[in-house]
């Protein structure tokens, strides 16, 4: 059974998410309310919940503080958030778990499923947390460094250190700058999506190319030449918005 803490400033979103989880969720156990961070961190003192739900914009102090005051903790944490692209790529960036608002009840399961199956340990659960703190204080979201997990652990990094991504079934290969690489149990799809307005090329259904990292076009058009040396496929699908792409028609 669940234990949950949510922690929002609006009474209607509390009042909300908690009706939802007393009445879609059978495996949450007991609900606490916060209207404050500091409201949160006095219920802590005796409440060891396994989720709390944080608001991301509060007054006085916002959600992310909250995490900087904790020196420790077991539970994970689902941010909900109005739209706010800059926290919402944030949190994206740093493997970790949100709802917009208004909270869909569905989306709402999906997310508690996602907590029942995480297998993280508590350094790892810090590291992410610790990773996402560092991301919110950064001006430019190309300094954001992403946290990945993989079977060998997390592996963080920041954009300019992609070269590209290789498809290996559900499985992605990630090829970094001066590092080895390492296989990410998520499919190349979630990570195009991620990466979507850093205009990564999808040169071949199977490659994502950081095209910053790219030196040339091979003279038959076959081929793009990586920074490292690496030579990647274009398919005859995708010839021509590559091309197009990289402004070399």
């Amino acid at each position: 059974m669940i234990k949950v803490l949510i922690v929002d400033d609006e009474f209607r979103a509390r009042n909300v998410l908690q009706h939802y989880l007393s009445n879609y969720i059978p495996e949450v156990s007991e609900i606490r309310l916060a209207s404050s961070v500091e409201e949160a961190k006095n219920i802590l003192l005796s409440f060891n919940p396994g989720i709390i739900f944080l608001d991301v914009e509060m007054p006085h102090q916002n959600g992310f503080e909250l995490l900087t005051a904790l020196k420790s903790f077991t539970f994970d944490i689902i941010f909900t958030t109005a739209y706010n692209q800059y926290a919402i790529q944030a949190i994206r960036f740093s493997a970790l778990d949100y709802l917009l608002k208004p909270v869909d009840p569905d989306e709402l399961k999906e997310a508690i499923y996602r907590h029942m199956t995480k297998q993280e340990s508590v350094r790892q659960k810090r590291m992410l947390y610790d990773n996402l703190v560092s991301n919110i204080e950064k001006k430019d979201i190309r300094e954001f460094r992403l946290a990945v997990p993989s079977s060998e652990g997390v592996f963080f990094f920041t954009i300019n250190e992609i070269l590209r991504l290789e498809a290996d079934r559900n499985y992605t290969v990630i090829h970094l700058k001066d590092k080895r690489p390492f296989v990410a149990s998520k499919t190349l799809k979630h990570f195009e999506e991620m990466l979507e307005q850093f205009k990564f090329i999808r040169t071949h259904k199977s490659h994502l190319v950081n095209p910053d990292h790219i030196i040339r076009i091979s003279n038959n058009n076959e081929f793009i030449i990586i920074s490292d040396g690496s030579r990647v496929e274009i398919s005859r699908r995708k010839k021509d918005e590559v091309q197009q792409h990289l402004n070399i028609r």
